[in-house]
């Protein structure tokens, strides 16, 4: 079971969406491990030992791709870990890091919907086997539906918490919002600046 460690300073339902992220995707990784073991998990077999190795592979990458997600809470995500070759112990952008965990998160949008709508209009149920092994595939599969705006949202909060402007007493602001802040203090022209250091003068004066 996953431990829920993280930063301080994430939020629990930033924690919460990125642990969640492994969780949705492992039905399906076990499906198709089921599937290339040669289990009755569907009628559709494998006959070469190159469809096995592919199902076999994409189980793995898929969920080796889903923990990745845990780095935008816990420090490797920030820093990259020194066992890395060339990288290890540089400071990981916020930007790259955001931009490729979006990228990623529409790219699997479009992707889930491609597989989703072929295997309806192509396959469909008759295809996949009895009601019952329909009905776990979907169990599986359904899901991943889940896996792009898990992603996204963990990503926006993970670039939003890397970009923050430390307030001077602790905490953070968005630096957005500090910038938008700063904007709208009014501005002082020096004659009414003049003109304040003269009043406060003029009690002095008459003593």
């Amino acid at each position: 079971m996953l431990s829920m460690k993280a930063l301080p300073g994430v939020p629990r339902r930033t924690v919460l969406a990125a642990h969640a992220v492994p969780l949705v995707t492992l039905p399906s990784a076990l499906w198709r491990v089921a599937l290339a073991a040669g289990l009755p998990v569907s009628e559709i077999s494998l006959r070469h030992n190159g469809e096995v190795l592919y199902v076999v592979c994409l189980a793995v990458v898929s969920e080796a791709l889903a923990l990745l997600t845990l780095g935008l809470v816990r420090p490797w995500g920030e820093i990259v870990p020194r066992w890395i070759p060339l990288l290890g112990g540089r400071r990981v952008a916020p930007l790259a890091a955001t931009a490729v965990a979006v990228l990623g998160g529409i790219l699997l949008s479009v992707l889930l919907a491609f597989a989703f709508y072929s295997h309806t209009v192509n396959i469909g149920p008759d295809s996949t086997g009895t009601p019952a092994q329909y009905a776990l595939m979907l169990a599986c599969y359904v899901p991943l539906l889940a896996w792009p705006p898990l992603l996204i949202a963990v990503a926006v909060a993970y670039y939003r918490r890397r970009t923050a402007v430390p307030f001077p007493g602790g905490g953070a602001r968005d630096s957005g919002t500090a910038a938008h802040q700063e904007g709208d203090k009014p501005e002082r022209h020096p004659v009414f600046d003049r003109a304040d250091h003269r009043k406060a003068d003029a009690p002095s004066r008459r003593e």
